[in-house]
């Protein structure tokens, strides 16, 4: 099957480089004051991307050599014509080059989402999803286990990069696929379940993705969880190590359960209940086929492992033009634990669907695949 590219005009790919990513240059530039040099930058890195051919990273780039590794002959050749889901991320890697991220200077370190990540927490949405925590906790642990799933999986739409050309919030909702009876099974039958959670977004979703492993600590259904995050600032709202201590603390803001639940999971992370990792591997262009050994290794000691969002998902079966019906399972057989994904559709791949679902979405008239308006909760058992 096909790798998906991005250069069929009006295709969901298409758009990403000619409608999303001019929104994003801006709204980076506007966000700091950054000198001349670096606006020029970011101003060629979008000419290029739209009109220009892929350059590679300057030779000094202290990862110039681990990108030459993961190139599969794309340099030189226009960034529309090659697969989207290698040029995507190299454009994110080419965006910190821009803006100095990794060379010496007041910029070094800086996160450019940083102010996008900062306002979402600041919303009154989440101070209301904080509120509402001392109702969720009165409830049974089935309503319980619920209510916190679906809040991590629809959490998944508050991806702002997303949200840069997305429908309104209000949009109607629904699951495509199913399988969190099979989830909550893995754990319960296990004696003392290790959960790995890949964690997705920063903000409002992994907001939801702390507090639904409490509450998976403290019912449970996880022994211990081990989270991992991106080593540095990638598409847009990627979470990153800073951002899980930021949530922390906008939780513990919050009244009554909510710093309560703050509190559990600080100490949790402080005694190593929780466990906080990153890999250069999170941040490359490369399907999971391509695990290095040493990840691969570490996953597999999972009793689950729960993917979030749309790119895990698309890393994990393969970002190409599945036939929708292929089976989930068939394509990750490969992976080295048993697997969930919890993910919002928001972009062309989607598998595992069954003919009678994929009728139904056809009909509603809308790009289903992309809207961000259906999601899927995806396992296999291995």
């Amino acid at each position: 099957m096909d790798e998906i590219v991005s250069d069929q005009p009006q295709s969901f790919a298409w758009g990403v480089w000619n409608k999303r990513h001019p929104i994003l240059i801006k709204q980076i530039q506007d966000s700091f004051p950054y000198p001349a040099e670096i606006r020029r930058a970011l101003d060629a890195l979008l000419e290029e991307t739209i009109s220009g051919d892929i350059q590679q990273l300057p030779s000094d780039a202290h990862d110039a050599a681990l990108w030459h590794l993961w190139d599969r002959g794309w340099y030189g050749r226009p960034w529309l014509s090659a697969p989207f889901l290698w040029a995507e991320s190299f454009f994110y890697r080419r965006l910190l080059e821009a803006v100095g991220y990794f060379r010496p200077g007041p910029w070094q370190g800086v996160d450019l989402f940083g102010p996008a990540k900062a306002a979402e927490l600041a919303t009154p949405a989440v101070a209301a999803e904080l509120a509402a925590l001392h109702d969720v906790a009165g409830e049974p642990i089935a309503a319980q286990r619920r209510a916190l799933l679906e809040a991590s999986l629809w959490g998944n739409r508050a991806d702002l990069g997303f949200r840069i050309t997305a429908a309104a919030e209000g949009a109607t909702t629904d699951l495509a696929a199913d399988d969190s009876v099979a989830l909550w099974s893995i754990l319960d039958a296990a004696p003392n379940p290790v959960v790995h959670l890949v964690a997705d977004n920063a903000g409002r979703e992994l907001l939801a993705d702390l507090i639904l492993v409490d509450q998976m600590l403290a019912t449970g259904a996880a022994a211990r969880v081990v989270m991992h995050v991106k080593p540095q600032p990638y598409y847009v709202s990627d979470a990153t190590g800073a951002d899980v201590v930021a949530v922390l603390r906008r939780i513990g803001e919050g009244p009554g359960t909510a710093a309560k639940t703050a509190q559990r999971l600080w100490n949790a992370l402080s005694d190593g209940t929780v466990g906080l990792r990153t890999h250069p591997f999170w941040c490359a262009p490369l399907p999971y086929r391509d695990l290095p050994y040493e990840l691969a290794d570490d996953l597999s000691r999972a009793t689950l492992v729960i993917l979030k969002g749309d790119l895990n998902y698309r890393r994990l079966v393969g970002d190409r033009a599945w036939p929708p019906t292929t089976p989930f399972a068939e394509l990750t057989a490969y992976f080295p634990a048993p697997v969930a994904t919890l993910r919002t559709l928001k972009s062309d791949v989607a598998v595992g669907l069954t003919a009678q679902t994929i009728a139904k979405l056809d009909a509603t008239g809308t790009a289903w695949r992309t809207s961000g308006e259906y999601a899927l909760i995806q396992v296999h058992s291995k």
